[in-house]
């Protein structure tokens, strides 16, 4: 497969995780689009690097894979606690906070 195969899947892919970001009301949901847009840049990084021979695009999706299982775990633990608060984790309760 050739590079431009590569970028076109990541493209696909990081605008098929934006249009659920963009969509999603769901706390769950929206996290599961960050997920795959990060893994969308992930393929563009190690597609690139594998085409250049270098190390230095697979090097920074490692990092970006590290960065999004702290996001993950956070964000989880979060999410618990909102739902243990208010009963639910759609975003339109977050709009009514009190403060």
């Amino acid at each position: 497969m050739s590079l431009n195969a590569y970028l076109i899947l990541s493209t696909l892919i990081f605008c098929i995780g934006l249009l659920g970001v963009i969509r999603r009301k769901n706390l769950l949901m929206l996290f599961f689009s960050t997920e795959i847009m990060l893994n969308s840049v992930n393929i563009g990084l190690a597609a690139v690097s594998k085409f250049h021979g270098d190390l230095t695009g697979q090097m920074f999706a490692f990092f970006i894979v590290a960065i999004a299982a702290s996001e993950v775990a956070i964000g989880l633990g979060l999410l618990i606690l909102w739902y243990k608060k208010t009963g639910t984790i759609n975003l339109d309760s977050m709009q009514r906070l009190k403060g």
